[in-house]
């Protein structure tokens, strides 16, 4: 734990509007010498849906709320029903609605990271030097690698393609 001073304090700070200072991978690599070898497999094992380990469990709980939420309100804007019952939060319910309202999908991702952000600090709180910040990084730098992800022209490209062939499958009826 004591290593857990130099290794937390000389990690950059991640925003949920900024890219990633490094990958995954290099982050693992300055965890390894400085954490437990069950700290590093949870670290190594780690994505968005993981809910075993500090921090995991309450993050995993959001996370699936936060989901079946959105799929709530895809299923209403489609008129369709959605029948699982789940407990909801009502700021999560309105970040959820506003993602599903942008105009764009780039648009409704950045409004779910801002929130993401601030629920993981929430979580972390008062936190400094611990598995808790810790696994808050990893949690952090996993959003943004996803983020990072979508690539504007990439995706318009992926839509115009899709759209084609959906308009050559109709042509040819």
């Amino acid at each position: 734990m004591a290593s857990y001073y130099y290794l937390i304090s000389s990690l950059p700070t991640l925003s949920a509007d900024g890219g990633m200072p490094f990958s995954y991978e290099e982050f693992l690599r300055l965890c390894q010498s400085n954490v437990s070898g069950e700290t590093y497999k949870l670290l190594k094992e780690l994505d968005l849906s993981s809910d075993k380990g500090p921090l995991l469990d309450e993050w995993g709980a959001f996370y699936r709320s936060l989901s079946k939420e959105l799929n709530l309100q895809r299923s209403v804007k489609l008129g369709k029903a959605y029948p699982v019952v789940f407990d909801k939060d009502p700021v999560s319910s309105s970040v959820a609605s506003a993602a599903v309202a942008a105009g764009d999908p780039l648009t409704a991702e950045r409004i779910l990271l801002a929130y993401e952000f601030d629920r993981l600090d929430d979580m972390v709180g008062l936190h400094s030097f611990d598995d808790f910040v810790l696994f808050g990084y990893a949690l952090k730098l996993r959003l943004l690698e996803r983020a990072c992800s979508f690539e504007k022209k990439k995706g318009e490209k992926e839509f115009s393609d899709i759209l084609k062939g959906l308009e050559d499958q109709v042509m040819s009826l």
